[in-house]
């Protein structure tokens, strides 16, 4: 069976994958995922910026196998492609058999949002003393817009919008999109909740200009010698990982700054208690991207297909 993306976005809604996410963080923080390092190759198709890369994504979790394959290529905006492309292969753990081959562009897109989701909604109640309100954008791509799409799932309280863009034109058409306001990076650093999920190969946000106590969602510069945050902002954040082990293998911001991973969301998540999220003080929520995560997405994709007449968010997690 091959779904494409028009089917998947048919079937795959935040209101499903932001609590199944959420569980398989539980699982994979618990040892109950069998996921290994993702495998990067360089594409060598161009030099510096344009040169792409291609990478394996496998996993065992549950009742299902998965591998995910997926391309990155920073210079495809400039020819009106996604940078992002993906196919996701779902089987069947007792018996190898394959049950499912779909499109991945869409599950990225959304299973990444998801995350930050998750994460708003952990650390949120217990780091604001009141409901944030303003929400900054660094960038105005595709993972700009899923964030505000999932982000009002857990946060109806959001009431501005503050986008920035290295492209001018592209901050205000996404603005223009969804009720925002196109400001300079100076006033999105300085929101309650700021994402930063730009292609950026250096640092793009500043933590001169980030309030004490913002609380950063970064899901760009995924790879060890890249990073879209600076020293400051770094080291002066108590940071939360989706992941210990990918995040401290696989992220440049963490790497090159040499700030200390304080917590694993995961663990966050089945125990609040395992990490005094501070009140006083910045947090940076920082993801890579995770089989476990994709695979999560893919199973609920094809039980939809299976159950003909269901809503998928009906789906149990591991059914």
């Amino acid at each position: 069976m091959y779904i494409s993306e028009q089917e998947v976005r048919s079937v795959l809604t935040y209101e499903a994958l932001i609590p199944a996410i959420r569980a398989a963080l539980i699982d994979f923080s618990a040892g109950r995922v069998n996921q290994p390092a993702r495998m990067i190759l360089r594409a060598g198709n161009a030099e510096g910026h344009r040169n792409g890369w291609f990478a394996v994504m496998p996993v065992v979790a549950g009742e299902f196998m998965g591998v995910k394959t997926v391309t990155w290529y920073p210079g495809n905006d400039q020819l009106g492609l996604h940078t992002h492309m993906a196919i996701v292969e779902l089987l069947s753990r007792a018996t190898g058999e394959p049950l499912a081959v779909m499109d991945g562009r869409l599950i990225t897109e959304m299973r990444t949002a998801a995350v930050s989701a998750v994460s708003f909604a952990a650390l949120a109640p217990a780091h604001f003393e009141s409901v944030p309100k303003s929400f900054g954008i660094l960038g105005s791509g595709v993972q700009a817009r899923a964030h505000i799409a999932a982000l009002k799932h857990v946060w109806p309280e959001m009431s501005e919008i503050r986008i920035w863009s290295r492209t001018p034109e592209n901050a205000k058409r996404l603005a223009n999109e969804v009720g925002a306001t196109a400001v300079s990076i100076e006033e999105a650093s300085s929101a309650d909740v700021v994402l930063t999920a730009t292609s950026a190969q250096v640092p793009v946000l500043q933590g001169r200009l980030l309030e004490p106590n913002s609380l950063v969602l970064a899901v760009g510069a995924t790879g060890a010698t890249i990073r879209e945050m600076d020293d400051e902002a770094m080291l002066s954040s108590f940071i939360v990982a989706e992941s210990r082990s990918c995040v401290e293998r696989e992220s440049g911001d963490v790497l090159l700054s040499g700030a200390k991973v304080h917590a694993d969301l995961g663990e966050i998540l089945a125990d609040p208690r395992v990490a005094d999220i501070p009140r006083d003080r910045r947090i940076i929520s920082k993801s890579v991207g995770m089989a476990i995560e994709d695979v999560t997405a893919a199973r609920l994709v094809w039980q939809a297909w299976q159950n003909v007449g269901k809503r998928v968010e009906d789906i149990p997690y591991m059914s």
